[in-house]
């Protein structure tokens, strides 16, 4: 499926270097650890070599990366800020995965499930996002996100940034501090299904997910369904 965004896109080296920032935050390198060396990295994650050394460059700007010549590149430390992807929980197959997202619509809700999930009132108005769910370029999943009206009067697909949650920091003035997720199977809808090319009715894994802000409001309420065949849900404490 080829992408054709209508969303603002992180510069590709952001996006590796997020995806490094989570990876290390999720414990899959510790401090001390070494990281492959650049070829074989660069390889793994899909991009030219030059995207990487970027990437990595914001990393030892970051306190996170020491880089000893002739030896490689060493985890100094944990993450310890609101990297932009530390909440996201899918990975390929395989193990990791460079996400992208691509939002399709932006539309005014007024769903009475949502309102009671998001502690609004029952005459309140929502934000619904529909997304298109990319890792290493690859269409994995659709999500379906809300929140509230009052945050934003107007509201459309070229204005939102492909990470919701960079937008909320830059332009909603919150940003993101916990999550909690439930995971279950249900039939998926057909704008989920035929996107992923699976059958009508498929019976997909979905996401449900509550997001609080720095302030303790939940803010965000979110579907995922993802395809199984293609990506895994995974959760890593250290």
């Amino acid at each position: 499926m080829e992408k054709k965004s209508k969303t603002k896109q992180l510069p590709l080296y952001i996006q590796v270097s997020e995806l490094l920032n989570r990876e290390i935050a999720a414990g899959h390198w510790l401090p001390g650890d070494r990281l492959p060396i650049e070829s074989e990295l660069a390889a793994t994650l899909g991009v030219a070599i030059g995207t990487l050394r970027k990437a990595l460059k914001k990393l030892e700007e970051d306190d996170l990366l020491e880089r000893r010549q002739g030896s490689g590149n060493y985890i100094k430390r944990a993450p310890g800020g609101q990297a932009i992807y530390q909440f996201f929980h899918l990975e390929m197959l395989s193990g990791g995965g460079v996400p992208t997202a691509d939002t399709l619509s932006v539309t005014l809700d007024d769903d009475a499930f949502v309102l009671r999930q998001l502690n609004l009132p029952a005459d309140g108005k929502l934000w619904c996002v529909k997304r298109a769910r990319y890792l290493n370029r690859e269409l994995v999943a659709m999500e379906q996100i809300w929140f509230n009206h009052r945050h934003a009067p107007q509201l459309k697909p070229k204005d939102l940034h492909e990470s919701l949650y960079l937008h909320y920091r830059d332009s909603f003035s919150f940003w993101i501090s916990r999550v909690e997720d439930e995971i279950d199977c249900s039939t998926a809808p057909d704008w989920v299904t035929t996107p992923l090319l699976l059958a009508p009715n498929a019976m997909l894994p979905k996401v449900h997910r509550r997001s609080w802000s720095n302030e303790g409001v939940i803010e965000e309420f979110s579907f995922t369904w993802f395809d199984p065949a293609k990506c895994r849900y995974f959760a890593r404490w250290h």
